[in-house]
């Protein structure tokens, strides 16, 4: 959620990460008491969960450059945020090179290096 819609009893990322590296910190010293620490405990819980939940909320938005079309526009597709462990599981690829060599997504496209540096340094008469 962007800042400015949050309300008080939603704390920002860093916020809920601060709260929550208090409490690993407090029940890890032991000081608290039965019922104290439970609660705490639980507290924590609650905070982990709402952080991977604004976590995967980001990722969702992320796009990946994946290369430059011929215009020069920049092309991106969504973020892949399925684990490795899930993917290997499912035989799919590990990274998009593996998806393209087996023909699942395009190439992106390159311009030859006389578009790109210049004539060729082996052409005759180039050179001076």
């Amino acid at each position: 959620m962007p800042a400015q819609t949050q309300t008080a009893a939603e704390p920002t990322f860093e916020q809920a990460l601060a709260s929550l590296e208090l409490i690993v910190r407090e029940l890890e010293e032991g000081r608290c008491g039965l019922a104290e620490s439970l609660a705490r405990y639980e507290e924590g819980v609650r905070l982990l969960k709402q952080c991977h939940a604004q976590l995967a909320q980001v990722e969702r938005r992320i796009e990946v450059l994946t290369g430059v079309d011929a215009a020069g526009n920049p092309v991106t597709q969504p973020f892949d945020d399925e684990s490795t462990l899930a993917r290997q599981a499912e035989g799919k690829p590990r990274n998009r090179r593996a998806k393209a060599a087996n023909g699942a997504a395009s190439e992106p496209v390159v311009r030859n290096e006389v578009e790109t540096f210049g004539p060729a340094i082996d052409e005759p008469g180039t050179l001076f």
